[in-house]
């Protein structure tokens, strides 16, 4: 074993336990493992620069990772509420479902009209929750460039709905559609 698999082991075994219960108290247990093996994996990447004392430090990444958990969890729950708050009881009751596969359809098609950067963009901004700076990072690229791809992505999709909700809906697609629904029930 050379030195520092050594000063990493014995730092591991003396405050592991510490570190465990210091996210036990503030999440529940298989987060709290996880947070604590990624402090260990920070404190691994950075032993050469580890303070002395290294508790408080070990404290302070599990913290930050916490906090971390905490976000993404705060983003999730923020994306699931925006999209219950798309519709109503009242709406799921009166709305039929070929209305939803209809919609569904015309935004799928739409999007795959898209480049790969657009629906990227878009989906960092949506589907992620993720702030401009972060999604600029995720892809490589200023946080004013990002904030630009993000709005022609937006404009090019908004332009692609469009056309693709005309073809649709055109009358000849349309009656296409009835006729085979006609004959499937």
């Amino acid at each position: 074993m050379n030195d520092s698999e050594e000063r990493f082991t014995n730092l591991y075994d003396r405050h592991y336990r510490a570190v465990l219960g210091y996210a036990l108290l503030r999440a529940d247990h298989s987060v709290a493992e996880d947070v604590c093996s990624e402090t260990f994996l920070v404190a691994w990447r950075r032993l050469a620069e580890l303070p002395e004392p290294v508790l408080p430090w070990l404290l302070g990444v599990a913290r930050n990772l916490l906090a971390k958990q905490r976000d993404s969890r705060g983003r999730r729950k923020a994306l699931v509420d925006r999209i219950a708050a798309l519709g109503t009881e009242r709406d799921n009751v009166a709305w039929d479902i070929a209305d939803h596969v209809v919609d569904r359809d015309t935004a799928l098609a739409a999007l795959a009209t898209l480049p790969e950067q657009d629906v990227e963009a878009m989906a960092l901004a949506s589907w992620h929750g993720l702030p401009p700076e972060q999604a600029a990072a995720v892809m490589g690229c200023s946080t004013r460039t990002y904030n630009v791809r993000l709005h022609r992505a937006r404009k090019r999709l908004v332009r692609a709905l469009r056309a693709e909700s005309n073809r649709s809906t055109s009358p000849a697609r349309t009656a296409a559609g009835r006729q085979r629904f006609a004959e499937e029930t």
